[in-house]
């Protein structure tokens, strides 16, 4: 026995007709390609620094300034990204299920893979001990080569990076 009647399967069938599929064959140009602003390449010691305060697969915040930090790095920006509050989460090399580094859902591995190609490529990663802490975090599972920091860095990394006339991207998610 059907769950529908004939009634709803014949709506079903004229819904799904409506509209043609594919609407656009694959390859279909649907946006121009014009680029506004120059490439930037950055000036002999300049410097680019991501400030993360958002939750690592609750949006694409995190990982979208993860790749901004690395395209400023491959411009020859001296690129740092500090990780704090549940940011701090991002840092964790035990995401994983069922084990630590399996990929659990496509995806899920992106922003830890992303971070090391960051650190790998020469960036430095900052990651609040405070924030850590507030979500039981610990030192010993970050990500080789992040650096745990305590939590009054966060505002002197900032001081520092502005005194050097530094490019400072902050973001957040709620």
């Amino acid at each position: 026995m059907s769950t529908f009647d004939d009634e709803i399967m014949a709506n079903i069938e004229k819904s799904v007709g409506e509209i043609p599929h594919p609407s656009q064959a694959a390859g279909t140009n649907l946006y121009g390609s014009t680029k506004i602003f120059p490439d930037y390449q950055a000036s002999e010691g300049q410097s680019y620094l991501t400030l993360v305060h958002g939750i690592p697969h609750e949006s694409s915040v995190s990982f979208v300034a993860v790749l901004q930090a690395t395209r400023a790095l491959r411009k020859g920006f001296d690129s740092t990204i500090y990780f704090y509050g549940p940011g701090s989460l991002a840092c964790m090399d035990t995401r994983g299920f069922p084990t630590t580094g399996d990929v659990a859902f496509p995806g899920n591995q992106n922003m830890n893979d992303s971070i090391k190609t960051f650190i790998g490529e020469g960036g430095t990663v900052f990651c609040c001990r405070f924030g850590m802490a507030l979500h039981g975090c610990r030192e010993e599972d970050l990500i080789e080569g992040v650096i745990p920091a305590h939590p009054l860095d966060v505002q002197d990394c900032v001081i520092h990076f502005a005194n050097r006339g530094a490019i400072i991207n902050s973001v957040y998610n709620l």
